[in-house]
């Protein structure tokens, strides 16, 4: 008994050599999208002077939720500045934001499909359970083999951890639209893709959202595991603290990532709700442009009385009948 042993850890080295000799070139163009997205996001949050950068996040967050919630972004961020770690934030600001866009990307058209089809769902239910349970540090065993030590290791086992919420809520926002709604649009003549652009996914959003936020979440939670293959950024510095257990360092860059998280949370869960302040400026503006005046309307729509008419003039209506 003791010489049974299935050798699933050798079929799978073996598949990984396989995938490496054979899809190489294919890996390495993945590797240059994803650097290279990353520059370019890391190039724009860290190329600014930081009080540029901190006028845009709190202008979003005055737009988004409110004079509050911007005034405590300017201190969280000036914090961040205060304890030198805004480079360090920036770099792993723009990691979070390249996965989670990328994450959704994947998983809204994943939960769209698992809501259509019950094949799909049957298919890819499994397949997200699989990677919600698997310990994050086994993801980043493939991604160094296959993209080497890097930010884009860190970034695609980011994408991995964190694109399962986003399936599993659009697909439930999308199957508990109500079914006379759908089946009234399609009465109409309207098309399956005219029903699921105008109709389930307006009525799914907030759903939507929240899968979003959650992937976001998840996001911010892999910073510090893809400091461990050399992302950089406050997980690298998490690692370094740990590494020299250095309790001022550890603190320091786990605050920064705690005031990241609080900005983009209620950042995106502001904007599920729809409720913002800019959209009620909207929403009064288009009031004002459009006014709906009740009396001349109803004096407009009113019908017209047509006056009594007498039997004698009726009869000289009529015409002569020979």
């Amino acid at each position: 008994m003791n010489d049974f042993r299935i050798p699933l850890g050798s079929w799978a080295d073996t598949f990984i050599d396989f995938i490496t000799d054979t899809f190489g070139f294919f890996f390495d163009f993945v590797r240059a999208i994803f650097s290279g997205a990353y520059d370019l996001v890391d190039l724009i949050l860290a190329t600014p002077p930081f009080w540029v950068i901190i006028l845009v996040a709190a202008a979003l967050a005055l737009m988004i939720r409110g004079w509050k919630f911007a005034v405590g972004t300017v201190v969280g961020l000036v914090v961040i500045v205060g304890v030198d770690q805004w480079e360090n934030a920036m770099d792993s600001l723009a990691l979070v934001l390249v996965a989670s866009v990328l994450a959704i990307l994947f998983s809204v058209p994943l939960g769209i499909l698992s809501a259509k089809s019950g094949v799909a769902s049957s298919i890819i239910r499994p397949i997200l359970d699989f990677m919600q349970t698997m310990p994050a540090f086994v993801y980043l065993i493939p991604a160094l083999i296959l993209f080497r030590v890097g930010v884009v290791p860190g970034i695609v086992a980011t994408i991995i951890f964190a694109m399962a919420p986003g399936v599993r809520l659009t697909e439930l926002g999308i199957r508990s639209v109500d079914s006379e709604v759908v089946e009234a649009g399609q009465a109409f003549g309207a098309s399956p893709w005219r029903i699921l652009r105008q109709i389930q996914l307006p009525l799914a959003m907030p759903t939507i959202m929240a899968g979003i936020n959650q992937v976001i979440m998840l996001s911010l939670s892999m910073v510090v595991i893809a400091g461990m293959v050399g992302a950089g950024g406050l997980g690298q510095q998490v690692v370094a603290s740990l590494n020299r257990i250095d309790v001022s360092l550890g603190f320091e860059a786990g605050l920064s990532v705690v005031i990241l998280a609080i900005f983009l949370d209620r950042l995106t869960a502001a904007l599920g709700n729809g409720n913002t302040p800019i959209s009620r400026v909207l929403a009064a503006r288009k009031r004002r442009a459009h006014p709906v005046h009740a009396p001349a309307a109803a004096v407009a729509v009113e019908p017209t009385v047509a006056p009594a008419v007498t039997p004698t003039q009726a009869a000289e209506r009529e015409p002569s009948q020979v």
